[in-house]
C-alpha cells in the first residue's frame, strides 16, 4: 500500500467516524411522538400539575415571565404605552378604551393579569373577553354555552386562576393538540374546514389562531365571532363587515369625526395564513416554540417568543447556509418599511379626523358628502388597524401589509378631499 493509499484509508476511516457520530446525534436523539404519555384530569387547568410529568416543556413555559424587549425595537413583552411610538393612536382611538390604554401585551402568563389591571377593563366589561385568556373556558362553555359572555369579566377572571398554559392546547387524555375556543371551531365550520380531520402540522397553528386573529361581538349575545366568512385578507373581511353580520355594525362612533368605526383585534393568524410561511406549509410553532434540544432530548419549547431569541432553531433549521446576521437584517428590514409606511398612514388618518370635524360643524354642510368622507375614514382605519393592531410589524406578510398601509393613506386623502367638498372649502387651510 503506497503512502498515499495510507493517507486516502486514514481520511475514510475519519470521515465514517464522524458521519456515525452525526447519525447518532440526529437520530439518537428521542423526537417528541415517543415521549411517554401521561395522562391529565380532565379540568386540570393548573400548568404546574402538567409539569410535574412534563418538566422540559413546563420549565420553557415559565421563560414567559421573562420580559423582554423585542430585538428589533417592535413588540417584544415589556409593559409600555404602545403610543410612546405612535402619539397618533390617541387620536385615532378618541373616544374608545384602546384612547386610555394601548400596553404592549407581555404575553401567555401575564394573560389574565394584564387584562384585570388595563384601564379598557371596567366592571361593566362582558365577559367575552376571557375566551382566549384560561383553558378555563372550556368548563365556562361546556356549563352555559355563550352566556358566560354576558357575565362581568373581571369575575371570570377570579374563576379562572391560570392564564394561557398546557390544557388551552393539549388534550389532558393524549396530548394531542386541540382547539378550545369555540369561535375558531364555529368560524372554521363555516367556511368547510373540519378540525377533526386536520393534520399534527396544521394543528401546530390552529392552536395559536384560535386566538391570534380579528373578532367581534355580536350585537345582543356577546358571541365571539371570527370574520372569515370571505376570506382572510383585510379586503375580505371589510367587505365582510360592510354587510352588517349579526347586525354588527361598527364598535364605536369616533369622538372626533363621529365615524362608525372597526377596531382591529391582532390577526396574526390571517397575516401568516396569506403570508410566505403559511403558504409553504411553515406552522407557529415551527417559529414560534421550536424544538429544542437538552441533554440529548428533543422537545417544544413552550417559550412563546419571537423567533428572534432563538434564531439558530427557529429559522437557521430552514434557512441553512445563512446566518443569524442574515436573519435578524431580514426580520428588521421589513419591519422597518412597515413601521414607516403604518406610522405615515396613522398620522393621515388623525388628521383627515380633524377635517372631516371641521366640516361637520361647517354651515350649510352637504351631509351626503360628509357621510361618504366618514365612510372612507371608516375604510382607511381599518386598513391602518389591521397593521397596527397585529404583532409582527408586518413581517408575518410584508408585502400584503404595506399595500393595505398604501391602500389606508390614499383613503385617507379621499376622505380629506370628500369633506372638503362636503363643506365647500379647503379645511386643509
Amino acid at each position: 500500500m503506497t503512502k498515499g493509499q495510507k493517507i486516502l484509508g486514514g481520511v475514510i476511516v475519519l470521515l465514517v467516524m464522524f458521519l456515525g457520530i452525526v447519525i447518532l446525534r440526529v437520530w439518537g436523539v428521542q423526537p417528541p411522538a415517543a415521549v411517554k404519555t401521561v395522562a391529565m384530569a380532565k379540568g386540570e387547568y393548573d400548568p404546574a400539575v402538567w409539569g410535574k410529568s412534563y418538566p422540559l416543556e413546563y420549565t420553557s413555559y415559565l421563560k414567559n415571565k421573562e420580559m423582554k424587549p423585542s430585538p428589533t425595537g417592535y413588540g417584544g413583552s415589556v409593559l409600555v404605552q404602545k403610543w410612546d411610538m405612535q402619539p397618533e393612536l390617541k387620536a385615532n382611538f378618541a373616544g374608545y378604551a384602546f384612547s386610555l390604554d394601548y400596553k404592549e401585551d407581555r404575553g401567555h402568563f401575564y394573560a389574565l393579569i394584564d387584562q384585570k389591571e388595563s384601564k379598557r377593563v371596567t366592571p361593566q366589561t362582558v365577559g367575552t373577553c376571557i375566551t382566549c385568556k384560561t383553558p378555563y373556558i372550556e368548563k365556562l362553555f361546556a356549563e352555559q354555552g355563550w352566556n358566560y359572555a354576558k357575565t362581568p369579566l373581571l369575575t371570570l377572571i377570579d374563576e379562572s386562576k391560570h392564564p394561557v398554559s398546557c390544557a388551552s392546547c393539549h388534550d389532558p387524555d393524549t396530548m394531542q393538540l386541540r382547539v378550545v375556543n369555540p369561535a375558531f371551531k364555529e368560524a372554521m365550520g363555516r367556511i368547510g374546514v373540519d378540525l377533526t380531520k386536520a393534520s399534527k402540522d396544521e394543528m401546530r397553528s390552529y392552536v395559536c389562531g384560535q386566538c391570534h386573529a380579528e373578532y367581534y361581538f355580536e350585537p345582543g349575545t356577546n358571541r365571539l365571532v371570527f370574520p372569515w366568512d370571505k376570506g382572510f385578507t383585510p379586503q375580505n373581511m371589510y367587505e365582510y363587515y360592510s354587510t352588517k353580520p349579526n347586525g354588527f355594525e361598527r364598535d364605536w362612533i369616533h369622538a372626533t369625526s363621529g365615524a362608525p368605526i372597526l377596531k382591529g383585534q391582532h390577526p396574526d393568524f390571517e397575516e401568516w395564513k396569506n403570508g410566505t410561511h403559511g403558504k409553504s406549509g411553515v406552522s407557529c410553532a415551527d417559529c414560534h416554540m421550536p424544538y429544542t434540544l437538552q441533554n440529548g432530548q428533543k422537545y417544544t419549547s413552550h417559550h412563546v417568543t419571537s423567533p428572534l431569541h432563538y434564531i439558530q432553531e427557529s429559522c437557521l433549521t430552514c434557512h441553512r447556509g445563512q446566518t443569524e446576521e442574515w436573519a435578524m437584517d431580514q426580520v428588521k428590514t421589513k419591519q422597518d418599511a412597515v413601521f414607516q409606511m403604518q406610522h405615515a398612514a396613522g398620522q393621515k388618518i388623525a388628521q383627515a379626523h380633524q377635517i372631516i370635524k371641521q366640516a361637520a360643524d361647517s354651515p350649510g354642510v352637504d351631509s351626503g358628502k360628509l357621510a361618504k368622507s366618514r365612510e372612507l375614514i371608516r375604510q382607511a382605519q381599518w386598513y391602518w388597524d389591521y397593521v397596527a393592531a397585529a404583532n409582527s410589524m408586518g413581517f408575518h406578510n410584508s408585502v400584503q401589509e404595506l399595500q393595505t398601509l398604501g391602500q389606508s393613506s390614499d383613503l385617507a386623502w379621499q376622505a380629506i378631499e370628500a369633506a372638503n367638498q362636503a363643506a365647500g372649502r379647503n379645511l386643509l387651510q
